[in-house]
């Protein structure tokens, strides 16, 4: 996606307007204006020059976001952190000051003397046409303060484009020239001597509308401008964490440099309270570092030679040395800066409807300010009168708030996902993750740690924990099997040193054997060390106990004596049980995906607490549940693999857990930084007060607009006797962005963690899928005809959806739409002349 800034917008009929003129371009894919960002996102192969060339022709201004940065990425954050600076409310602020100024002034002769009776000087109690003539002044000088309206306002006009500053324009202008046109009326009057036609005419003066006109609609653009550059605090929080300087190693001295000079490979050192300048390798040294930053978990984390170091965060105890891995865009902190960025320059789906509104609403709002006008004159009233109220139908009606409504919400519940470690790649992401209705869990590393760890030692008679674990420890120690780290680290854990074997044998799939001084150690499963000794019934039924746990029973003997069982399992993480409860309690089925077998899997699945578990899901076989899943109900897939990447594009929303793989994260729609599964429900509770939010903003700006206009149309007039002053009506347009805005605002103060408010979804209803596929051994395939017949003999049978068979492998993989017994399956494919081995 090519970003553009984008300049002279004023309202949600600019945007659209530029969307429009933009999309027309021959090879543009794609288009979303931000009105919030005043920035534009275009996809596609069309040239800048030619994006550039539309939005000119349009009547707007646009330029390639950091088309004159060439240094990197912390210059770049700098030049965003400047263009997301708010520089429009000092600008304001200062036309508002001089307009009030005058206006005040203004107010005192025009209403002050006539209202109240508040004193003129002689010259002007006595001279009406000199108090006109100094009225016209001073309104005068107030237009040309706020020009800006006039001139945006009918460029917009000359180019078929109207917006919000043409009603302004043409509210203000019409107010002027009625009353311009008064006072020379009054003028004429006088020296012909007519006092009650001067008087007459005196009160046809709406100089002081015009004014008031524009400066409450100023008033309402400062608020607007402020709260608008509040709502992008979060990310430039995010942009000052960019460190500015690197302390890096050249030709063995220390030294300081910028940031943008630090380049892959480069070695550099971080002391105790430094921040981390980029993404590396800790190769030297022992350190807690704070990763508050990017995660917004406040614990410090333990690093050591071989640990990965991010920029921003900071060094809090010990010396480091680093090898730089990642530098300038590539850093996890550009990568979470580029990805808030981008979300805020795409738009909701629910952004669609206000935009087709906003495309009509200024037009459609001019021309029922004319009807108005001619109504009026149709009824009798006077031409003061029937343009007061055609002047309150141009002053009253807003299309900002309806361009607001959405952008406002999107941004600030974007930037509190960031701080809070949860980062949604789009506005589209954002929008959809709270209307999710199920949840599929992959066990490793999701639930679960993804690193076994030592859960029960069952030592023999005779034997204690310790000398039980230091065996196991002397013997595993050689081994390279997953499993045997988890021995290793308890071994640590417990102070123990390893005894040094010899002879070591590792014989796949059973087991290890080694020596000790001359004794015998063997340690494997229960078939290979049945081989080995004696295994008595009280073990062996602890053994199944614990496999029904879900974990995996180590046995040892030395010699023939068995000294014990040490059991191992990929434990569930602390949280995960809490966080799959809080989505239950908003309505979402929680689905539990693995490869592991039945029983295993649901005894983790029973731990976490999960609604449903499908075992046996081979790698690439859970795209295809996804696929299944989503009959029943929109999805959301979390995952941190890159077996999962395909599974998580399948999925509504993809989630991926941050210490996960980088192809996940590309994969996902949704980040979490944190790896922590409670964020889960904490980015879907966002997202629903997000989109809560834009519903209330978009009632708001429709419902102030179908009250506001009829009531600006003096509808209510013959009934009740209700009458719109344009100024009020003014004050009203002013005050209906500010009010978008600041509801967007309360975003900031939402506790996504807080679960006692959730509201509970209707369930949906699903038959539990008990094993999605099976996996065969197939003798006797010997080319791709052999594939074909045993695919057409398996897929004839009912309950098989598919069947993938390779030669090459020897296998068929079976996709069941029900339980089929392995024998109906072995039957069909050995009654085609093949041997089904296992």
């Amino acid at each position: 996606m090519e970003q553009y800034t984008v300049t002279g917008m004023s309202c949600a009929a600019c945007s659209a307007r530029v969307e429009k003129a933009v999309s027309a371009v021959p090879g543009v894919t794609s288009c979303s204006v931000s009105l919030l960002t005043n920035s534009m996102g275009v996809e596609g192969t069309a040239s800048s020059d030619a994006v550039i060339a539309a939005v000119v022709e349009a009547g707007y201004g646009a330029s390639v976001k950091g088309a004159s940065d060439a240094k990197g990425s912390s210059s770049s954050a700098a030049m965003n952190e400047d263009a997301l600076a708010d520089h429009e409310t000092p600008v304001l602020k200062k036309r508002l000051v001089s307009s009030l100024g005058f206006l005040i002034v203004l107010m005192y002769f025009s209403m002050g003397h006539m209202m109240w009776g508040w004193p003129l000087p002689a010259f002007f109690a006595e001279n009406h046409v000199a108090m006109g003539l100094l009225q016209l002044l001073l309104t005068t000088i107030i237009m040309v303060i706020n020009q800006k309206f006039f001139i945006n306002g009918f460029k917009g006009l000359i180019h078929k484009a109207p917006n919000m500053d043409t009603l302004v324009a043409l509210g203000s202008g019409a107010s002027f020239v009625y009353s311009t046109y008064a006072l020379f009326m009054m003028t004429d009057a006088q020296v012909k001597g007519d006092a009650a036609a001067v008087m007459s005419y005196m009160h046809e003066f709406y100089f002081e509308s015009a004014a008031m006109i524009l400066t409450l609609i100023t008033v309402g653009k400062m608020l607007e401008a402020r709260s608008k550059g509040k709502t992008t605090d979060a990310l430039k929080s995010l942009m000052k964490l960019a460190p500015k300087t690197a302390m890096v190693i050249r030709n063995g001295a220390e030294v300081e440099v910028p940031i943008e000079q630090v380049k892959k490979g480069d070695l550099f050192v971080v002391r105790p309270g430094e921040n981390i300048p980029v993404d590396g390798t800790v190769l030297e040294g022992h350190s807690a570092v704070n990763e508050a930053a990017l995660t917004g978990e406040s614990i410090p984390v333990d690093k050591e030679p071989g640990d990965l170091v991010s920029a921003a965060t900071v060094n809090q105890s010990g010396f480091i040395r680093c090898e730089a891995t990642r530098v300038g865009e590539d850093t996890t902190l550009s990568q979470i800066i580029k990805m808030v960025s981008d979300a805020a320059a795409t738009k909701a789906p629910i952004a669609k409807v206000a935009d087709k509104v906003s495309g009509v609403f200024v037009p459609a709002v001019i021309t029922i300010a004319v009807i108005t006008t001619l109504g009026w004159l149709l009824l009798g009233e006077t031409i003061g009168f029937a343009l007061a109220r055609g002047i309150s139908v141009l002053v009253i009606s807003c299309p900002c708030a309806l361009g607001l409504a959405t952008p406002v919400a999107i941004m600030v519940g974007n930037g509190m996902g960031a701080k809070n470690g949860i980062l949604f790649k789009t506005a589209v992401s954002l929008e959809e993750t709270g209307k999710v209705q199920i949840v599929a869990l992959d066990k490793t590393g999701t639930i679960t740690s993804g690193e076994p760890k030592v859960t029960d030692m069952i030592p023999a008679e005779g034997i204690t924990e310790t000398e039980l674990l230091s065996m196991a420890y002397a013997l595993e120690k050689k081994s390279e099997h997953p499993l045997a780290r988890a021995i290793l680290a308890k071994a640590e854990e417990m102070n123990l040193n390893a005894e040094e074997v010899t002879d070591f044998t590792a014989l796949p799939g059973n087991g290890l054997s080694a020596k000790l001084g001359d004794q015998e150690l063997f340690g494997g499963n229960l078939k290979f060390i049945s081989t080995k000794a004696t295994v008595t019934e009280e073990l062996k039924k602890q053994a199944d106990a614990l496999a029904e746990k879900g974990k995996t029973p180590l046995f040892f003997s030395r010699g023939k004596e068995l000294i014990g069982i040490i059991a191992v399992a990929d434990v569930i993480k602390e949280d995960s049980p809490q966080a799959v409860k809080e989505l239950q309690n908003m309505g979402i089925h929680v689905v539990m995906l693995t490869g592991d077998n039945e029983r295993t899997a649901k005894a983790v699945g029973a731990q976490a607490g999960v609604d449903e578990v499908i075992a046996g899901v081979l790698p690439d076989g859970k795209e295809n549940v996804i696929r299944k899943l989503k009959q029943s109900g929109r999805v959301a897939m979390v995952g941190d693999g890159i077996n999962d990447a395909p599974a998580l594009t399948r999925a509504d929303i993809g989630i991926a857990i941050g210490a996960g793989t980088d192809i996940a994260i590309d994969a996902a729609d949704v980040v979490l930084m944190k790896s922590r599964l409670s964020d889960v429900p904490a980015a879907i509770r966002l997202s629903r007060a997000t989109l809560t939010n834009i519903h209330q903003n978009l009632f708001w700006a429709f419902f102030y607009n179908c009250v506001g206009i009829p009531l600006a149309m003096g509808i209510w007039i013959p009934i009740f006797g209700w009458k719109l002053n344009p100024m009020f009506g003014a004050a009203a347009m002013s005050l209906s962005s500010f009010c978008v805005v600041s509801n967007a605002l309360r975003l900031n103060f939402f506790d996504m963690h807080r679960a006692d408010k959730d509201k509970k979804i209707k369930p949906i209803q699903r038959e539990e899928i008990k094993s999605m596929e099976k996996t065969l051994k197939v003798e006797g395939m010997m080319c791709p005809h052999c594939e074909a017949r045993v695919k057409k003999v398996l897929e004839a049978l009912p309950g098989v959806e598919s069947a993938v068979c390779s030669h090459k492998e020897g296998t068929a993989v079976v996709t069941l739409t029900e339980d089929v017994a392995f024998d109906v399956l072995k039957k069909a494919i050995e009654d085609a002349d093949y041997k089904v081995i296992g």
